[in-house]
Order: structure tokens, then C-alpha cells, then sequence
């Protein structure tokens, strides 16, 4: 809808205060749907809402409408937009506000915020919202003439789309709101032109030249930059084998020829026996993160590294680059044109540790075996399986078993870890992409954290698949617990949680338990062909682990595995 039509849409009798050049501005940048939750401040905001052409979807918390507008960032690449009001509201935002900031995610959140003339009074709902989000948003505007808004918010869209991504906060006193503004919305947008580091590149080439056991190491930063097609040309092209952080799952698509897997804390045994083994590790889009690494001083012990990377600042921030290609990723990807030495032998052994080294799907107890079921998920869900877990074993056993075509098939909260986190992202994500099969897997205590948001599928008819994989505790806790703190099991018992099938019907979803591994095959057919949204309830072995696993401190190569707990 272009800013004409929008203005023309105003009645006559009507100022055009600044809450309506909020919303007029939000259109005009593209925005079809908002996440958010009114209260004072930002009541004018949402008085103009209603024949904007604007979709408010109302979540029952505002942590929730964080998650669920960062989820269109992590599906689309454009920044989802949130609402909330100040003081409780705000401070509400600020853990989905910093989950994006961690994991590079283009956001806007519009705060509403106390008068001007009370500002810094203690006056009611009153709270530093710039002061408290500073440290994790990319940019923060506040807001003192109304005729500023339609630029900010122009501003604001440009810089969390554009260089890192990342979420940005508008915070506009309530005053602001409720002034006469002339101000024009406009689009704003100004795509920079990219950057080519050839010296860089040449380098780089160089280097790989003279390499025996090359190996890619693929990170977030290359689906945030929209250059996974030419990660996969490249990676084929060159024919070295690669292996991708948490946020980096489908890049490679699984199965594919040169993809060992995972790297890490709990990654497979052949993509962290290849880390510890190159002799040249070209580094695309990812930041040397701890739980990737391992002991750092001990990680990739033998290789040289090559690092690309926009943002110039994670270059040798943690492990030194031989070679730095500091640049937009896309075209420096495309101009990289490697001519490796005959690596055939490199090649095939890390084909054969990645067949030996595969999982096994032999149940080890007699109940449901959850890396069994969501491997199962995936493959019966095909290319439009999206899953969105929580954080937890759950989230592990997610990332190393299940099947994903592309980067958007995984929404995983990574940098942060915030539980809470699935269901109202599945919710954003299923509203960005209605084809797609989005499932949001939890675990019980992460479900409990967020479980309101029920609620918002139910209102308005989110067809979401949601699973509760139920243990009855707080699972990698007791996990850590058994194997690090001789076995005192503090504070993670959960027995006394409620029967999640009937609170899902309660809320009015259709819900349903399934706890022997009989039921799993008709769980999956019920789950995957319902038309509305749905939630099957999995009661698991609640002393089930996840494996493999680097212990605190060690090496990537130094594996715990099953046996050895």
C-alpha cells in the first residue's frame, strides 16, 4: 500500500497526530503484521491501529510478542515489529529484545513511554527503557517531535536490516503520540552498495592452494546475509567437507555429500574429529561461539583460519585469522573462487568417520525414544517442515536429528538460550510463512514459561503442530547435575506439572497424550494431518541424556558418549 493511499485513508476531521504517523509509517515500510500488547503509554498507537490495514496480533505477554516478531526476521530477513507500553511492558520486551541481539535478528520495537513533562519523575509505568536496552539493541531512538517519526522509523528499518542485522527500539513518549505531526511517510530504504575485499579473497585462495585437509566451518551469519545459495554452489564447487554451527543447520541440507554435521558441545563425533584435524579452516559467517568451540586454546589445533565476516569487529576477536575477508558475504562468496590441491583422500575419510560415527535409533529404554520420534517428524513433514524448538535437551536432539532443507527449517534461540522461546516463535513464523509445517517442539519447563500464548493460537486460529516432550524435569540441568555435581539433583523436579493435553483443551486446541512407543506412528499421523492447531503431549524416560557431549573445559575431540556416564 503506498503513502498516499495510507494518508488518504485518514478522515478529514481527523489530526494526523504522531500515534498516526506511527502507523502510517509502518505501512509504508512494508508491515503487514504486529506483535504487541496496549496499555497507557502507547494507547494513542493503538487507537490508530483499527483501519490502518495493520494485523495486531494481541499475545498474552510481551516476551511473547519479542519472540513472535524476531521469528518474521529469522524467516523473512525483514524486521518483525513489536508493541508494547512502557515500564512493565518494556522491561516485558527486553529478553526477546536480547535474543534477536544475540543471534543477529532484524527487529523494531516501538515502546510507548511516559509524557515529556514527567519524564524522570518516577511517574507511573515511568522506566529507562534506552537505558535498560542499550547494551542489547543495535540502534535506540527517543522520540521528540512528532514531525521526526516517519524518518526514524524509515532509519530504524534500514539499520536492523542492513550490515549486521539486529533489533532496534523506537521509544516515543506518550505526549509524541497524541501531537499534531506533518511528517510524510516515505519507504526510505536505501540498500548500501556491497562491499569486495579482493585483496582478501586472493589471500584466502592462496591459502587453500597450499591446504591438505581443508575443511569449511559454516555459521549464522551466512543465512543472515542471504548467501546460502552460494554457500552450496561454493561448497559443491570446491568439494570440501563442511561442517555448520547451531545456527547454521541447513545451510548444507542433511544428507548432503560433504556435510560431517553439527560441530561442538554436542555435535557429531565426525564434525568435531574434522575440526580438530584440518590444517586450513575457512570460517563463513560464524563467531568462534564457546559452545562451538570447546576449549578454545585446544580448537582446531592444527589449522590455519580463514575468516569471512561482515562485521569487522568478530574478526580475531577470539581466535586469530591468517586471513580476514571483511566483507558483505554474498558477493565475496560468489568471487571466491578456490582451487584446492587433490584432497580425495581428506575427502573420503571424512565421508567414512560420518557413515561410522551415524546415530543409532535403537531405543536405549523401553519408553518413547525422542531423537527417534523427531527424526521420524522431519522426514514424514518433507521440505516444509519447519521445527522451532525451546531450549533444552530437546533443542539438542532437534539440531542432531532432524532433517532440515534450508536454514529457516531451524528457529533455534541460540546466542541467548531463552526458554520460553518456542511457542510464541512458531507462532510468528507460521504467520510468516502460512504454507510451511511449523512445529514448535518444547520441553516441559520451557512450555511452562510461555504457555499462554495458547491463547493466541486459539484466538486466532493458528494451525501450529505444538509437541511437549514431558520428562518431568528440567532436563539438561539434571543432566549436568548427575554428571558434573556428583548427582545432587537441586531444584529440577517438575512432576508436579499439570496434564499438558487437558490445559491445551482447556484453551480450546486439540490435545492428545501418547507415552509408549506403539503410539508414536499414530501420534505423528493425527499430529501432522490436523487442520487446525494441535498439541500431542510425549511422556519420555525422564533419565533419558543427550549424546554426544564435550565436558566443560575440554576439547572438542574429547567426547563423552553414552557408556561413559
Amino acid at each position: 500500500m503506498s503513502s498516499t493511499a495510507v494518508a488518504e485513508e485518514v478522515p478529514k476531521d481527523q489530526p494526523r497526530t504522531g500515534a498516526r504517523l506511527v502507523v502510517e509509517a509502518l505501512v509504508a515500510q512494508g508491515v503487514e503484521t504486529v506483535f504487541g500488547y496496549p496499555g497507557g503509554a502507547i494507547m494513542p498507537v493503538y487507537d490508530a491501529l483499527p483501519g490502518s490495514g495493520l494485523r495486531h496480533i494481541l499475545c498474552r505477554h510481551e516476551q511473547a510478542c519479542a519472540f513472535a516478531a524476531a521469528a518474521v526476521g529469522r524467516m523473512t530477513r525483514r524486521a518483525g515489529v513489536c508493541l508494547a507500553t512502557s515500564g512493565p511492558g518494556a522491561t516485558n520486551l527486553v529478553t526477546g529484545i536480547a535474543d534477536a541481539y544475540m543471534d543477529s535478528v532484524p527487529m523494531v520495537a516501538i515502546t510507548g513511554q511516559v509524557a515529556q513533562p514527567v519524564m524522570g519523575t518516577d511517574a507511573f509505568q515511568e522506566i529507562d527503557t534506552f537505558g535498560i536496552t542499550m547494551p542489547v539493541v543495535k540502534h535506540s531512538y527517543i522520540v521528540r517531535n512528532a514531525d521526526d517519526i516517519p524518518a526514524i522509523i524509515a532509519e530504524a528499518f534500514d539499520i536492523a536490516e542492513h550490515g549486521r542485522p539486529g533489533p532496534v527500539l523506537i521509544d516515543i513518549p506518550k505526549d509524541i503520540q497524541m501531537a499534531e505531526g506533518t511528517g510524510e511517510p516515505y519507504a526510505g530504504r536505501v540498500t548500501p552498495q556491497p562491499c569486495l575485499d579482493e585483496d582478501g579473497l586472493r589471500r584466502a585462495e592462496a591459502a587453500l592452494r597450499e591446504a591438505e585437509r581443508p575443511l569449511f566451518y559454516l555459521g549464522g551469519g551466512t543465512v543472515r546475509a542471504g548467501a546460502v545459495a552460494e554457500v552450496r554452489r561454493l561448497v559443491e564447487r570446491a568439494r570440501i567437507p563442511a561442517v555448520c554451527t547451531l545456527q547454521g543447520l541447513g545451510i548444507l541440507p542433511t544428507g548432503h555429500e560433504q556435510f560431517l554435521g553439527m560441530l561442538g558441545m554436542h555435535g557429531s563425533r565426525a564434525a568435531n574429529m574434522a575440526v580438530q584435524e584440518c590444517d586450513l579452516l575457512i570460517n563463513i559467517g560464524a563467531r568462534f561461539d564457546d559452545r562451538a568451540t570447546g576449549a578454545l586454546d585446544r580448537f582446531a589445533p592444527h589449522a590455519r583460519v580463514i575468516h569471512f565476516d561482515k562485521d569487522a569487529s568478530e574478526i580475531s576477536k577470539l581466535r586469530h585469522a591468517d586471513v580476514a575477508v571483511s566483507c558483505d558475504l554474498k558477493p565475496a562468496v560468489r568471487s571466491f573462487l578456490p582451487e584446492p590441491a587433490d584432497i580425495s583422500d581428506w575427502r573420503k575419510l571424512n565421508r567414512s568417520r560420518a557413515e561410522e560415527f551415524a546415530p543409532s535409533y535403537d531405543a536405549p529404554a523401553k519408553g518413547i525414544y525422542a531423537p527417534a520420534l523427531l527424526k521420524e517428524l522431519s522426514e514424514r513433514a518433507g521440505d516444509g517442515f519447519v521445527a522451532v524448538p525451546d531450549v533444552g535437551q530437546h533443542q539438542m536432539w532437534v539440531a542432531q536429528h532432524c532433517r532440515f532443507s534450508r536454514p529457516q527449517a531451524h528457529i533455534t534461540s541460540g546466542g541467548l538460550g531463552s526458554m520460553g522461546f518456542s511457542l510464541p516463535t512458531a507462532i510468528g513464523a507460521k504467520m510468516a510463512e502460512p504454507d510451511a509445517c511449523v512445529v514448535s517442539v518444547s520441553g516441559d519447563g520451557g512450555f511452562m514459561m510461555n504457555i499462554q500464548e495458547l491463547a493466541t493460537l486459539n484466538r486466532y486460529g493458528v494451525p501450529l503442530k505444538v509437541i511437549v516432550l514431558n520428562n518431568s524435569h528440567l532436563g539438561m540441568v539434571r543432566q549436568w547435575q548427575d554428571l558434573f555435581f556428583a548427582g545432587n539433583r537441586s531444584e529440577v523436579d517438575l512432576s508436579d506439572n499439570p496434564d499438558f493435553a487437558k490445559v491445551a483443551e482447556a484453551f480450546g486446541i486439540e490435545a492428545f497424550t501418547i507415552s509408549e512407543p506403539g503410539e508414536v506412528e499414530g501420534g505423528l499421523d493425527r499430529l501432522l494431518g490436523a487442520k487446525g492447531p494441535i498439541l500431542m503431549h510425549v511422556v519420555i524416560d525422564p533419565n533419558e541424556n543427550v549424546w554426544p557431549l564435550v565436558a566443560p573445559g575440554k576439547a572438542n575431540h574429547e567426547m563423552m558418549e553414552q557408556s561413559e556416564s
